[in-house]
C-alpha cells in the first residue's frame, strides 16, 4: 500500500514520452546556437591569435628595423659631418679663386688701357714716317736736280757734284729706313689690334668666370645650410628613434604575453567548441532514443516518411543490379573524377548517369511532401551527392556564388551533417544544423536521414531536410 503522500504522476507516461521527445529536439536546437556561437567565437579567436601572433612577429621586425635604421642614422651623422669640412675647404678654394680672378681682371684691365694708349704713338710714328719718306723723297730728287747743275758747271761744279751724290744716297737710305720704320709700324699695330682682342676676349672669359665662381659660391653655401639642417634633422631623428627603440622593446614582451593569453583563451574555445560537438552527439542520441521510447511529436510523419523513401530507393538499386542496370562493384565505386571548369568543384562517379535515372522521381514526390521540406537526396557514405533536387540541378555558370546554391548536385558534402547523414546505420538518424541562406542569414534546419543498405551492404543514407519550427 502506497503513503497517501507518495509522489503521483501529473500526465500519463504517454504524455511524458511526448514532452521528453520535444525536450530532446529543442535542447538539441538550443545546443546547435550555442554551437554556432561557440565556433563564430572560435574562428574569432583564431583569427585575433593570428592578428596579434603577426603583430607580434612585425613588432620584432620593426624592433630588428629600426636598431638598423639607427646604426645608418650614426653613420649618415659622420657622414655629414665629412661633408661639411669638404664643402668649407672647397668654398675657401672657391675664395682663392675669386681673388685671384679679381686681380687677372684688373691686369687685364691695365693692359687694355696702356694697348689704348701705345696707339696714338704708334699713329703719330706712322705719320712722322710718312713725312719723312715725303722728305727723302724731296732731298732726293734736289741731289738729282743739282747734280745735274753742276755738271752743266764743268770743273768748277766738280766739287758740288760730290756733294750731291752724298745728298742723294742720304736720302735714298733714309727712305729705305722710312719704309722699314713703316713695315714694323704695320706689324705692330697688327700685333696691337691681335692683342686687344685677346684682352678683350680674356675679360669676358674672366667676367664669366667670376659670375660662375659667384653663383657656384652661393649654390655651395646655400647647400652648405641645407646640410648642415640635415645634420640636425638626422640627429633629432636619431634621438628619436633610439626613444623608440626603447619603447618598442618594452612593449615586445607584453605584446607576447597578450598573443600568449589570447592563444590559451583560443585554445579552451577550441576545447569547448568540440566538447559542445560531443554534445551535439549526445543530444541526437538522445532524440533518437526518445522517439525509440514511444514519444511523438511533429517530426514522426518525416521519420516514416524517410524510412519509406529509403525503401523505395533501396528497392531501385537492387533492381538495378538483378536487370543488369548497374553492377555492385560500379553502385559502390569511391572514384571520383572532378568535372572540369567547375566552381564549386563537381564530380562524376560510375553510378552517377544510374542515380540521374532512378532518383529523381523518388526526390521530386518527396518535396510536395510537406511545404517545410527543402530537399531530399540521396548521399553515400563519403558524402557524395550524385543527383539532387532538379532545382538545385541547374548549370554551372561563371559565378562561384550563384554555382554554390543552385549547382549543389555532384558535389562532395563531407561536413559534420553530410557525413553522418551517409555513414548512419541506425533506423533513423535526426540532426539539427544551422543553413548559411548568404548575406549573413541562417536558418534552423532539421536533417532526418535512414540507412540505404544494398542486398546488405550499406550504400548510404537518404536526407530529408525541413525547417524547423
Amino acid at each position: 500500500m502506497k503513503p497517501e503522500n507518495a509522489i503521483r504522476p501529473d500526465h500519463p507516461a504517454e504524455d511524458r514520452k511526448d514532452r521528453l521527445a520535444k525536450v530532446a529536439t529543442s535542447l538539441g536546437r538550443e545546443i546547435i546556437e550555442v554551437s554556432a556561437v561557440l565556433e563564430s567565437l572560435d574562428r574569432d579567436g583564431q583569427t585575433q591569435r593570428d592578428a596579434i601572433h603577426a603583430l607580434a612577429e612585425k613588432t620584432d621586425h620593426v624592433v630588428q628595423i629600426n636598431a638598423s635604421v639607427a646604426e645608418s642614422l650614426k653613420a649618415l651623422a659622420g657622414s655629414v659631418d665629412g661633408a661639411l669640412r669638404s664643402l668649407d675647404d672647397v668654398l675657401r678654394g672657391m675664395d682663392r679663386s675669386a681673388e685671384a680672378s679679381a686681380r687677372m681682371s684688373a691686369h687685364s684691365g691695365e693692359l687694355a688701357n696702356h694697348t689704348t694708349q701705345i696707339q696714338p704713338v704708334i699713329e703719330a710714328v706712322q705719320t712722322n714716317n710718312e713725312q719723312i719718306l715725303t722728305i727723302a723723297a724731296q732731298v732726293n730728287m734736289l741731289a738729282i736736280n743739282a747734280k745735274i747743275e753742276a755738271a752743266r758747271a764743268g770743273e768748277a761744279g766738280r766739287g758740288f757734284s760730290v756733294v750731291a751724290d752724298a745728298i742723294n744716297e742720304l736720302s735714298i737710305r733714309t727712305g729705305h729706313a722710312a719704309q722699314d720704320v713703316t713695315a714694323s709700324v704695320t706689324n705692330l699695330t697688327e700685333w696691337l689690334t691681335r692683342l686687344q682682342g685677346s684682352i678683350t676676349a680674356l675679360t669676358g672669359f674672366v667676367h664669366q668666370a667670376i659670375e660662375a665662381g659667384t653663383e657656384s659660391h652661393d649654390a655651395l653655401h646655400a647647400a652648405t645650410g641645407d646640410l648642415k639642417q640635415a645634420g640636425v634633422h638626422s640627429a633629432q631623428v636619431n634621438e628619436d628613434a633610439g626613444e623608440a627603440q626603447t619603447r618598442l622593446s618594452a612593449f615586445r614582451p607584453m605584446l607576447h604575453d597578450i598573443a600568449n593569453l589570447v592563444t590559451g583563451g583560443t585554445e579552451q574555445l577550441h576545447s569547448a567548441s568540440d566538447r559542445v560537438a560531443r554534445l551535439i552527439d549526445q543530444s541526437e542520441t538522445l532524440v533518437q532514443d526518445s522517439f525509440i521510447l514511444g514519444g511523438t511529436s511533429s517530426d514522426r510523419k518525416f521519420i516514416e516518411e524517410v524510412l519509406t523513401l529509403a525503401a523505395r530507393v533501396q528497392a531501385a538499386f537492387e533492381a538495378g543490379i538483378e536487370d543488369g542496370r548497374i553492377t555492385p562493384e560500379a553502385l559502390f565505386d569511391t572514384r571520383y573524377r572532378p568535372i572540369p571548369r567547375t566552381d564549386p568543384r563537381q564530380f562524376m562517379a560510375r553510378f552517377t548517369p544510374f542515380c540521374d535515372t532512378v532518383l529523381p522521381p523518388i526526390q521530386e514526390e518527396a518535396l510536395r511532401f510537406d511545404k517545410r521540406v527543402v530537399f531530399c537526396v540521396a548521399v553515400d557514405r563519403q558524402g557524395y551527392l550524385p543527383t539532387h533536387n532538379r532545382q538545385f540541378s541547374q548549370r554551372p555558370r561563371q559565378d562561384p556564388v550563384w554555382n554554390a546554391a543552385h549547382c549543389r548536385n555532384r558535389r562532395i558534402f563531407d561536413d559534420r551533417v553530410g557525413l553522418k547523414a551517409g555513414r548512419n546505420i541506425e533506423t533513423f538518424l535526426l540532426q539539427v544544423y544551422r543553413r548559411d541562406m548568404g548575406g549573413g542569414r541562417f536558418a534552423m534546419m532539421k536533417d532526418l536521414s535512414a540507412p540505404i543498405m544494398v542486398k546488405g551492404r550499406h550504400w548510404g543514407g537518404l536526407r530529408l531536410a525541413y525547417l524547423f519550427r
